[in-house]
């Protein structure tokens, strides 16, 4: 078997693979033969059907299936060999008429190919990437504190109502006079909080009242005439609820507030660790620390968008095989119509411009993805959700727990590939180009991301 490849140009070639019987005929004959032993035909037994037979009936099929195994054999064999490298996958040429396969004879196939141009993009330290440091202000360690101690607070006894409480107590209906209605609608351990009534007036009703103090207000008023609401409050059904105007007297029985945890050693042990800090200034210095590396992948994030723009410029005269690339594009993936590729062709084109950088960097540094990389990465990622929840110091073994359950997930796995291999490329340009850091306050760093 033989392949032929012609060059049209430096980006496009043509491989054209020739077959003789010599190569396909002792395949066929073996296939049919494999086929014979296993099938099931009325009146004989596996194994004994006339091989002629089989061939009258199913001797294309054999042959076809055989020379397309050999064809695509051929062509991988060549690009490996001769370290072609390739976009995209060859596709038939588009002129080129298949032959008619007949035992015993010779078949030509002919197949375009794109092959990936010459990346000669050098960076070096006279190439300039803001790097942006995001700043870590009061504001923001206010805020963060605040988090922490909100989810290390607790509810206690208050004596007098306010806002945000939930007050519990004996809910009862009056009428018109505005006493206690005889036979009306009466709730023992009724519990309401005003921060979840939708009118301000009633809201006022409710507080500075102390236990066993009375308010008199109108639920219907109070929730809007929510029936949800009213029958969860009053003990009715909805549509009992929804016909209920009256007015109600509650008499405080209980109050519960949330307090935030107090700034103590006990607060700061749940928040980091046993003594990893002792103090409201090392807690606040915790905090800065906890989340300046948190904004550390922020910053990787942009320097990425700035360095793939910086590369995708220095592109910008590179030659592609682009009506290749279109073809294959429609060929390959139904939903990818003419419309939709003149369209997004053009980011399509630098995104492929960026990852072939990217491997020529790899490739020239010998970089290797360990698994040690990998499951690094899933770990950081883990960390990083765990304190969008205030979570900061979790255990390994947990961490451990949800880096296997990360990978063992295949896209989580594959995700967390690449985003290893492209750590280890971004370390290699970072130490390449002169990184000129700058310092941003959070806000103006966030308007790199609106559109």
């Amino acid at each position: 078997m033989n392949v032929l490849q012609n060059n049209s140009d430096a980006v496009n070639a043509t491989l054209l693979v020739q077959v003789t019987p010599a190569d396909y005929t002792e395949k066929v004959k073996k296939a049919i033969n494999a086929y014979r032993r296993k099938a099931q035909f009325p009146g004989f037994r596996p194994g004994t059907y006339p091989v002629a037979l089989i061939k009258k009936q199913f001797g294309d099929a054999f042959l076809a299936e055989e020379v397309n195994k050999l064809v695509s054999e051929a062509l991988y064999d060549h690009i490996t060999k001769n370290k072609v490298e390739i976009l995209g996958e060859p596709l038939p040429t588009a002129d080129f008429k298949a032959p008619e396969l007949v035992e015993g004879k010779d078949f030509e196939f002919s197949f375009d190919i794109a092959i990936a141009p010459s990346i000669d993009l050098e960076l070096s330290k006279k190439d300039k990437v803001t790097y942006y440091t995001i700043d870590v202000d009061k504001k923001m360690i206010e805020q963060q504190t605040a988090s922490y101690r909100g989810r290390f607070g607790k509810y206690v006894k208050a004596e007098e109502t306010a806002e945000k409480d939930v007050i519990k107590g004996l809910l009862e209906e009056l009428d018109e006079k505005g006493n206690v209605k005889e036979g009306g609608v009466k709730v023992e351990n009724a519990m309401i909080s005003p921060a979840y009534m939708k009118n301000a007036d009633e809201q006022k009703k409710c507080y500075g009242k102390k236990i066993d103090e009375s308010f008199d207000f109108n639920p219907f008023n109070a929730f809007n005439g929510s029936e949800v609401e009213l029958a969860s409050l009053l003990k009715l059904d909805k549509e009992q609820a929804k016909e209920f105007k009256s007015d109600c007297r509650f008499t405080v029985k209980e109050i519960t507030r949330f307090a935030q945890a107090e700034m103590n050693q006990e607060f700061f042990d749940n928040c980091f660790g046993k003594d990893v800090v002792k103090s409201e200034a090392e807690f606040e210095a915790k905090i800065k620390e906890e989340l300046q590396k948190q904004f550390v992948a922020d910053s990787d994030i942009k320097f990425i968008i700035d360095m793939r723009q910086t590369v995708i410029d220095g592109l910008k005269e590179v030659k592609f095989p682009e009506e290749f690339l279109k073809r294959w594009l429609k060929e390959t993936n139904k939903e990818m119509t003419d419309e939709k590729i003149a369209s997004e062709f053009s980011k399509m084109l630098d995104d492929l411009k960026w990852q072939l950088f990217k491997d020529k960097v790899a490739k020239a540094a010998d970089v290797k993805v360990e698994k040690s990389d990998i499951e690094a990465v899933a770990k950081k990622q883990a960390k990083a959700q765990f304190a969008q929840y205030g979570m900061i110091s979790v255990p390994d073994d947990i961490l451990d727990n949800y880096v296997q359950e990360m990978l063992g997930n295949k896209d989580g796995r594959k995700n967390a590939t690449e985003r290893a291999f492209e750590n280890k490329v971004m370390d290699i340009l970072k130490e390449k180009v002169t990184l000129e850091s700058k310092s941003i306050s959070f806000d103006e760093f966030n308007k790199f991301f609106q559109n």
